[in-house]
C-alpha cells in the first residue's frame, strides 16, 4: 500500500517534468533548425522581401521555366508551420516539383517573432498580429502580380501545421483573393464565430491517424496543453458552414489515405478530407521528417499533388 501511494503521489509530477524536458527539448531543436534554416536559405534560397505594415518581411519564389509572361498563371501560397522556415518546407513538400510539371508559381512566406510562426492562435496572439500576418499575404499577392502575370481565379493558399491554420485564417478574412485552401495537419485553432467570409472557400484537407502534435481526435498533445478540436468533427463543421451536402461521398484508396468528399457546397465549396493512417505531424508524400519528434512520414499518399488536383479545379467565379 506504502508503494502505491508513493508512486501515484509522484506520478504527476514525473509526468509535468517529462513533458516540460520534452517541450524544452523540441524548443531547442527549433531554435537550433531555424537559425541553420535561415543560414541555408541565405547562402542557397536568397529570400525576397515585400513591405507591408511599414515592415519588411520575406519569402521564397519558385517560378517553373515553362512560364509564359503572356499566359495568366495560377499562384499557390505554401505557409510553413511553427518554428519552420521557407525552405524547408520547400524541400518537403516538393511542390516545385508539382510546379514544374503542371506550370504554375509557388511562394513560401515566412512567419515572424521567434520561433516563426503565424498569430492565428487567439489565445496566445493579438488580433493586430493575426491581421498584420493576412494583410502580409495579400501585400505579396499584390508585389507579385506586378512582375508576374497572376490569375486572379486561381491563387490558393496551403500549409502544414500552424500553417494550415494560418490557411485557415485565410479562408476567414480573404476569401475574395484565396479560391480553395489545402491543410496537412492543421493546428485548428480558430473558434468557428471567425468563419464569416465573403464567400465560402473550398478546401482539402490531410491528417495522420498517429499525429503526435495535433492529435487525431483533438485533446492537448504530448507538447501543450491546448484543447485541439477533433479533426473529423472539425471537418464535417467545415462542410456544414460551406453549405455541402450530409452525407459525404466516400474517395478511392490513395495508399494509406482514406478519402471523403462533402459536395453540394454554397458556389461549389466542396470539402475534402484524407485521414492518413498511421501518419505523423508530417507532410505526405514529402521529404521525411525525425520520427521520434513528430512520428511517420507516409510515402504512398502525394499530399501536393492531390492539392493540386483540387485546386485545379476550384477556380474563383468572377
Amino acid at each position: 500500500m506504502g508503494t502505491s501511494n508513493t508512486a501515484s503521489a509522484q506520478t504527476p509530477f514525473g509526468g509535468w517534468l517529462l513533458k516540460w524536458l520534452l517541450r524544452l527539448f523540441v524548443l531547442g531543436i527549433l531554435a537550433v533548425g531555424g537559425l541553420a534554416g535561415a543560414l541555408y536559405s541565405a547562402i542557397c534560397h536568397p529570400k525576397k522581401k515585400v513591405l507591408t505594415g511599414g515592415k519588411q518581411r520575406t519569402y521564397l519564389l519558385h517560378v517553373p521555366k515553362t512560364y509564359e509572361p503572356g499566359r495568366p498563371t495560377p499562384l499557390v501560397i505554401c505557409l510553413p508551420g511553427f518554428g519552420e522556415w521557407p525552405a524547408h518546407l520547400m524541400r518537403i513538400s516538393h511542390w516545385n516539383r508539382v510546379a514544374d510539371e503542371s506550370g504554375f508559381l509557388v511562394v513560401y512566406p515566412c512567419g515572424r517573432s521567434f520561433p516563426l510562426r503565424w498569430h492565428c492562435d487567439p489565445g496566445a496572439d493579438t488580433p493586430e498580429q493575426a491581421r498584420q500576418d493576412v494583410q502580409f499575404i495579400s501585400d505579396l499577392i499584390d508585389q507579385l502580380k506586378q512582375s508576374y502575370n497572376i490569375d486572379e481565379a486561381r491563387v490558393y493558399a496551403n500549409g502544414l501545421s500552424n500553417g494550415g491554420g494560418m490557411s485557415f485564417l485565410l479562408a476567414c478574412r480573404l476569401s475574395e483573393r484565396i479560391a480553395a485552401i489545402g491543410i496537412v495537419g492543421g493546428a485548428f485553432l480558430l473558434p468557428w464565430t471567425e468563419y464569416k467570409p465573403k464567400r465560402p472557400v473550398p478546401a482539402i484537407v490531410f491528417h495522420g491517424t498517429a499525429d503526435p502534435l495535433a492529435p487525431f481526435h483533438g485533446g492537448p498533445s504530448r507538447l501543450v496543453e491546448i484543447a485541439f478540436p477533433d479533426v473529423p468533427q472539425w471537418f464535417q463543421s467545415l462542410a456544414e458552414r460551406n453549405g455541402c451536402r450530409s452525407e459525404p461521398v466516400s474517395l478511392p484508396a490513395t495508399g494509406s489515405a482514406r478519402g471523403l468528399c462533402y459536395t453540394g457546397g454554397t458556389s461549389k465549396a466542396e470539402v475534402m478530407f484524407y485521414t492518413v493512417r498511421g501518419g505523423g505531424h508530417t507532410w505526405p508524400g514529402g521529404e521525411a521528417m525525425p520520427t521520434f519528434l513528430v512520428g511517420k512520414t507516409i510515402p504512398d499518399v502525394d499530399a501536393a499533388r492531390l492539392m493540386w488536383n483540387f485546386f485545379k479545379e476550384h477556380a474563383m467565379s468572377r
